[in-house]
């Protein structure tokens, strides 16, 4: 900047001038047109070439305003009535004059903004010095500009004449106006050539997120500045979901030594993370050693009152979704009798004592006297005893690991609506436990459609998503089938309500039932519409946010993240 300002030469010709041997030219926006695209200053100051352009604006004083758009709307008014008189000597009654019509009616339009819009008025001086190697680049990027505006609106910008030293001291940052190329605009006229469009977020602390598709500025996101800080991520296979989760999963591990992750793995994609970072994978099957007991329960498990009694709603929805039907009224009273006994001993010893197993829960059903409890026996009986018991055994997996995955790739379809349900009981154990100690919980659930295929699943996680935030913990969806998932009116109020959506590439279909669901304007669904990976849309609270998030390929890191056939390790 300071070549320009102190240069050792310049020379001064009426179109052009050369400074320090460079070729420059100051051009202005001679018409504005009656359309002009917001963009359009944004786009002109894209070109890569060396550009400075200048805004330039006064605000009129509101009486005199007033009193300049009355004299001006009076004389058009003037001119119209002395044409029509003319056109009456004439004997020509039907004649109009277009011009004085479209000038009155635009006057009358700026009059009613000023009065009943609270619209200010603006002299205003847009102004541009382009600089380039030679007369004949020169010329080429000037008629490139002219015809980018051109393009996008009806403005139309003119090279100074014989003014170029004038020009050039109105378009550096010395705040004078050398040149005497104002156009009246008002305020929302204004607005259309502020370049500066681009919705920033950067919160201290925050985790990195890409970069701002518009601004090229980092994105910056701290989960504890928002209202809640659960975040859903959506996207069509490809689009860079998993990797994204990755990168979040691993600059959360890496950043926050009080926090633990827990990762719900459907599709076993990541266990090589895991196991690099030295976390815990448990693979959860019908034949698998790892057990998982249906039934634990530590002492923080309800905030308030009785935590049986909330631990005994648990228990009727899994044997609900055990008898593949609602259970009645009797069979409710049974079922909050039996666990209500089960518990009873492990209470009183304050938990210290093993605990309850659904094969406890069981014996209690056979020893009550209603038909009804030893038919509910018989029905969990292949669950307890039998060749699916893989939740009726005492828990013998590490779950206090900071980084732990629950592999259910291989749980079949009898078992995974029954283990989704117990996984997610067991998270919620860890959850309160964490609270206890202070520890935050990350809980990343992939494929999360899923559990919206199943009521009780579905019921369960919308309760989890509701209270995580109050235990210390944060909760992050990730699917791909959007579609299938909003057609859950749980899905749709759990996307709806979670401060932080990261949206990459759609289907045309799921575009426009997000734009509504998430009030995403048509403009802003280009930015997750046919994109490469790793490019889409952020709901960050109230702003949306374009994002480019791209990683160095030559690292161990990105094999360890990368889904792609050949690239992962």
């Amino acid at each position: 900047m300071r070549d320009y300002i102190s240069p050792d030469s310049m020379d001064f010709n009426s179109d052009y001038m050369m400074i320090n041997g460079q070729y420059c030219r100051t051009v202005f926006l001679r018409n504005y047109g009656t359309f002009v695209d917001d963009n359009i200053i944004t786009e002109l100051t894209s070109i890569n070439k060396n550009l400075m352009l200048s805004i330039d604006f006064i605000p009129i004083p509101v009486d005199e305003a007033n009193k300049d758009v009355d004299n001006i709307l009076l004389g058009v008014q003037s001119d119209k009535a002395n044409f029509n008189r003319r056109q009456a000597q004439n004997q020509n009654y039907g004649a109009t004059n277009y011009d004085l019509e479209q000038r009155e009616k635009e006057i009358l339009e700026i009059r009613n903004d000023m009065r009943y819009r609270d619209q200010r008025i603006y002299d205003t001086i847009i102004s541009m010095v382009i600089t380039a190697d030679s007369k004949q680049e020169l010329d080429n990027l000037t008629e490139s500009i002219f015809a980018k505006a051109s393009e996008n609106s009806t403005a139309q910008f003119a090279t100074l004449r014989y003014q170029q030293l004038d020009g050039l001291n109105t378009v550096l940052p010395f705040g004078v106006k050398r040149i005497e190329c104002y156009r009246t605009l008002t305020t929302e006229s204004l607005a259309s050539f502020m370049p500066f469009h681009a919705q920033e977020v950067s919160h201290p602390g925050g985790a990195y997120y890409g970069q701002n598709a518009i601004s090229n500025n980092m994105i910056f996101v701290n989960r504890h500045s928002l209202l809640n800080g659960n975040s859903i991520v959506l996207g069509v296979p490809g689009g860079g979901k998993s990797f994204m989760v990755k990168e979040d999963i691993v600059s959360i591990f890496l950043s926050n030594p009080d926090a633990d992750i827990v990762i719900i793995d459907p599709e076993r994609e990541y266990n090589a993370l895991v196991k690099a970072f030295g976390g815990e994978v448990i693979n959860i099957s019908a034949n698998s050693p790892n057990h998982i007991n249906a039934m634990d329960m530590n002492a923080n498990y309800e905030d308030e009152g009785n935590p049986v009694t909330t631990k005994s709603e648990f228990i009727m929805s899994l044997c609900e979704q055990l008898l593949g039907t609602s259970a009645d009224a009797k069979d409710k009273s049974i079922i909050d009798r039996c666990c209500k006994n089960v518990y009873d001993g492990y209470i009183k010893n304050n938990y210290s004592t093993q605990q309850p197993t659904l094969k406890d829960f069981r014996e209690e059903l056979l020893k009550q006297k209603e038909t009804e409890a030893h038919d509910l026996a018989l029905a969990i009986e292949l669950f307890t005893d039998g060749s699916l018991n893989t939740f009726a055994q005492p828990t013998n997996v590490d779950i206090n690991n900071r980084l732990i995955s629950y592999d259910i790739l291989e749980l079949g379809d009898s078992l995974l609506p029954v283990g989704m349900l117990i996984v997610l009981d067991n998270l919620l154990n860890k959850i309160t436990s964490n609270r206890e100690k202070r520890r935050q919980t990350y809980i990343f659930i992939d494929e999360m459609y899923l559990l919206f295929a199943h009521q009780y699943t579905a019921k369960f996680l919308y309760r989890i998503w509701k209270r995580v935030r109050k235990y210390g913990a944060f909760a992050i969806g990730i699917t791909q089938n959007v579609g299938d998932m909003l057609e859950s009116n749980t899905a749709r109020t759990m996307v709806s309500n979670s401060e932080f959506v990261i949206m990459l590439n759609q289907k045309a279909s799921d575009v426009l039932e997000l734009s509504r669901l998430l009030e995403i304007t048509p403009n802003q669904t280009q930015y997750f519409t046919n994109k490469d990976a790793g490019q889409g849309l952020m709901k960050i609270g109230s702003n949306l946010v374009p994002f480019v998030n791209k990683f160095p390929k030559d690292t161990q890191l990105y094999k360890l993240m990368t889904s792609k056939p050949g690239e992962a390790i």
